[in-house]
């Protein structure tokens, strides 16, 4: 750990001075407004962090500078959505994007953008298994593990603590009935209960009915499968008041310091998983973070620093900012062989790629990819405990 803090701190202490012969734009197509704005902020920065870090150690490019500019997904707007990534692409002139984040929003930028100016998008947090599937001619990359998987580790969670019987209640959107369903399909194998599984509508002041509906068939916990700064947020709150249930399973979604802080005491206990390493590697982000006023154990910080290095690398490895040229050299900068590369090494490997060596870049979340290039990936089994999030293990 100390030998990796020293490098960080060298690539930053003698890069400096650095000058830019170009710049190279980069997108990062966030919901900065929406279900799940609590979270963007911080993922953002994990982004441009590393662009940060290419650009000032003066190896990318030939000197270029990576110049990242910020688009609006609103996470659930689809037509916004698409909007925010054509003027991305096409008045921006960004040669990559790092998003969008929600699976929704993601699916219909890839289509109705990416794929048609052949631009190259790495999501930090898009996670249908939907996706997995789609038709993106090489484009479409993600750092963050599919909810097939999300499904399978939320079961082991719950037959571990003996939780056998559940309701589900799920965003009615393309994320929230992926996992719901791969979920429940998991839950049965390992021999629990779905009591009931209903979806719920973001942006509604009122989420009695829902509540109503849940708790008459009743379950040991409720699992909610929702946004952290809407629908989700409000059915638990509602689940509260009417005494419905005492005890929630939280998803990736579901997870972060504002959903404490909204709920307060009343949701100790509960529990649930989120993509996340347990390699001490990614402890140099969390403290970059930090400096900059970041908490960086935030979900998703870390998938996009990753996704925001994968691009960058990539770029590097095929001499060009051009997606048609680097869309190829993500798997090859993204996995073995080569030199291991990890948080605050950037400057190590773009001087390793320029040189013509090769790099397996590991990265704040352990990146592997795989199949049609999503993230094998890990999960952070979590427990809201004295007023936090306290980390149990790793799945």
């Amino acid at each position: 750990m100390k030998r990796i803090v020293t490098a960080f701190a060298a690539l930053f202490g003698l890069a400096t001075g650095a000058q830019a012969q170009d710049e190279v734009k980069l997108g990062v197509l966030l919901g900065f407004t929406g279900p799940i704005e609590s979270l963007t902020p911080q993922m953002a920065w994990g982004a441009e962090y590393a662009a940060r870090e290419a650009t000032e150690s003066g190896a990318f490019m030939g000197g270029s500078s990576v110049a990242v500019v910020r688009g609006d997904s609103t996470c659930i707007d689809s037509a916004v959505a698409t909007a925010a990534a054509e003027r991305l692409v096409t008045s921006d002139k960004v040669s990559g994007i790092v998003g969008a984040d929600c699976s929704g929003v993601t699916g219909a930028v890839l289509q109705n953008v990416a794929r048609p100016n052949g631009i190259v998008m790495i999501s930090p947090s898009a996670t249908s298994p939907a996706l997995s599937t789609a038709e993106d001619d090489g484009l479409f990359f993600r750092t963050a593990p599919s909810d097939a998987r999300q499904g399978q580790v939320m079961s082991s969670i719950l037959m571990d603590r003996g939780v056998e019987t559940v309701a589900l209640t799920y965003t009615n959107n393309d994320y929230g009935k992926g996992l719901a369903d791969s979920f429940a399909a998991a839950f049965a194998e390992d021999g629990g209960t779905v009591t009931v599984s209903l979806s719920h509508e973001d942006g509604k002041g009122d989420y009695s009915a829902e509540v109503g509906a849940l708790a008459s068939a009743g379950g040991d916990a409720l699992v909610v499968a929702g946004y952290i700064d809407q629908g989700g947020l409000g059915v638990i709150q509602a689940s509260l008041d009417a005494g419905a249930f005492e005890t929630f399973v939280l998803p990736d979604g579901m997870i972060g310091p504002s959903i404490i802080e909204n709920i307060g005491g009343d949701l100790e206990g509960s529990f649930g998983q989120m993509p996340g390493s347990d390699s001490m590697a990614g402890m140099v982000l969390v403290d970059a973070a930090a400096a900059d006023g970041i908490d960086g154990t935030t979900i998703y910080v870390a998938e996009s620093y990753d996704a925001a290095a994968l691009i960058i690398l990539a770029m590097q490895a095929a001499g060009s900012h051009m997606s048609e040229d680097y869309k190829s050299k993500i798997f090859d900068v993204a996995n073995a062989p080569g030199e291991p590369i990890l948080p605050g090494e950037l400057g190590k490997a773009l001087e390793i790629l320029a040189a013509g060596g090769e790099v397996d870049y590991v990265g704040a979340s352990d990146v592997e990819l795989i199949g049609s290039g999503e993230a094998a990936g890990k999960f952070q089994e979590v427990e809201v405990a004295n007023g936090e999030f306290v980390t149990i293990g790793y799945r």
